[in-house]
């Protein structure tokens, strides 16, 4: 009984680490990243995921509109945004 132990205890530690070091850090981050997306607003410097650089114009359910450059407009689903750069301050 005890070798049967002894001999399934490094695969449960391995298990055991492998969470710790890969499955929770991600599900974190994942965490984190569906948080910013939900608390987006009117006005924040954002980035998306392809790189555009822009300000949220307006914010919907599942879409923001990102004001770029010289006045441009463009609509993308809130999951394209990767991070917010600056917070916006709603006047």
């Amino acid at each position: 009984m005890n070798a049967a132990i002894a001999n399934l205890l490094p695969i449960i530690l391995f298990f055991v680490i492998f969470y710790f070091l890969l499955l929770r850090p991600q599900q974190k981050r994942q965490r984190a990243v569906q948080q910013m997306q939900a608390n987006l607003k009117k006005g924040d410097k954002i980035i998306t995921i392809g790189g555009l650089h822009g300000i949220i114009d307006s914010v919907d359910e599942d879409k923001v509109v990102i004001r770029a450059g010289d006045g441009t407009r463009l609509t993308y689903d809130r999951s394209a945004v990767r991070e917010v750069v600056a917070e916006g301050n709603n006047k």
